[in-house]
């Protein structure tokens, strides 16, 4: 069955034979994710495992930037409406686990910087290729809330606990080169090659022995799951905490305001 486009309002979808491209498409805003995006984000891998015409994905960016995280607006209405909040955090298991459990590989193409969800979603691929000139990381704390819709998870198996620990507590971002060094992603190279690299890759893969090479993703990815399970509802239950605090609010007033916020630890 071939995927229906329509349901997609903030995604973008092409076709370079079997492979299937999928594009965060709110270029003016950096991709970054509101309601909207976050709930296409929640269903589309589920719909890919499904899709006839594809036996990879390469996902990526419309635009300079791969994905700016949470949308401001959409922490504030999180804010005014906590409820809303808990109901976003069921379609936050959809997103990461969604891209855990299709069996088909996919490669993540970085055209620009990925930041808070924005690197959750870079690091769940299979494969990441960047933009040397992009950067990557998880400023969850530098608004106020809780890495809890992945980071916390992920970041540890790829570069162990200290040196996650290190970035997660304060939000810092590390340049392509570097997250490379700390093999946080694959491969880093100037954009103009970006295409080359990311496509070139997933075309090898699609011209694969492609029930092999899914299996060993699903293989590849059982612990990581396994340990998902363990962690992830205490993750976003301690995020639903910290979208409450006095903190969090002073941190997106800041942001519309263009100062550093001033946390009080409330």
């Amino acid at each position: 069955m071939a995927m229906d486009q329509s349901r997609y309002a903030h995604l973008e979808f092409s076709y370079r034979g079997r492979i299937l491209t999928v594009a965060l498409n709110r270029p003016d805003a950096l991709n970054a994710v509101n309601a909207a995006l976050h709930s296409e984000l929640s269903r589309v891998f589920y719909d890919v495992q499904q899709d006839a015409d594809s036996d990879i994905v390469v996902l990526t960016g419309n635009g300079k930037a791969f994905c700016a995280g949470g949308d401001i607006k959409w922490m504030q209405d999180a804010i005014d409406d906590p409820a809303m909040f808990e109901r976003t955090a069921v379609e936050a298991k959809g997103i990461f686990f969604g891209q855990l459990e299709v069996e088909k590989p996919i490669v993540c193409r970085m055209n620009g910087h990925a930041t808070g969800l924005g690197a959750s979603l870079a690091l769940c691929c299979d494969v990441v290729f960047a933009a040397e000139n992009a950067r990557i990381g998880d400023p969850h704390v530098s608004v106020g809330l809780v890495a809890g819709d992945g980071g916390c998870i992920v970041w540890p198996q790829l570069i162990g606990y200290t040196r996650a620990k290190e970035y997660l507590l304060t939000g810092d971002l590390i340049a392509a080169a570097e997250a490379v060094r700390l093999g946080l992603i694959n491969h880093a190279v100037p954009l103009a090659e970006l295409d080359a690299a990311a496509y070139g890759y997933a075309e090898r893969l699609a011209n694969g022995a492609t029930k092999a090479i899914r299996w060993t993703k699903v293989t590849a990815n059982l612990g990581l799951k396994a340990l998902a399970h363990q962690i992830f509802d205490t993750g976003l239950g301690y995020e639903i905490q910290s979208n409450r605090t006095v903190d969090h609010q002073e941190a997106v007033n800041a942001f519309r305001d263009k100062r550093a916020p001033k946390f009080t630890g409330k």
